[in-house]
């Protein structure tokens, strides 16, 4: 996946934005609730120009230590908790569905957590098997 391609999807995500308050290379996607008033919080982490391009994504802990066991590109984010974020190397090894399924289970964690009536102005449908 090339960087075009990932910040069009974390984009294309309901409530989500790009926000970049730790400098213009690091691309940071959030969602907030429309008219929620409250914080937005982070689902996604990118610097789009780096090489290699690389994501942080939130993780339900266990799913992130058997991914990072079954692909040599996912570790654990770099300046983040570890436990509950993984970095996704996108240099051509992992698919392109695998990468844009760690987004949404990353965005679904993220909303997951958000109050009530914020996940029903997102028209959230929930977490898949959950």
């Amino acid at each position: 996946m090339d960087a075009a391609t990932l910040r069009q999807y974390c984009l294309s995500l309901t409530g989500a934005y790009e926000d970049f308050p730790f400098g213009p290379e690091s691309s940071v996607f959030k969602v907030r609730a429309a008219g929620a008033g409250r914080p937005a919080k982070m689902f996604a982490l990118s610097a789009l120009a780096g090489d290699p391009l690389t994501i942080s994504l939130k993780c339900e802990p266990e799913l992130a230590q058997q991914l990072r066991a079954a692909n040599p590109e996912i570790t654990g984010a770099w300046h983040m908790n570890k436990t509950h974020w993984n970095q996704l190397d996108l240099t051509g090894n992992l698919a392109d569905d695998v990468v844009r399924n760690l987004v949404e289970d990353s965005y679904d964690l993220v909303v997951a957590s958000l109050p009530r009536r914020d996940r029903e102005s997102l028209a959230w449908k929930g977490l898949a098997g959950g």
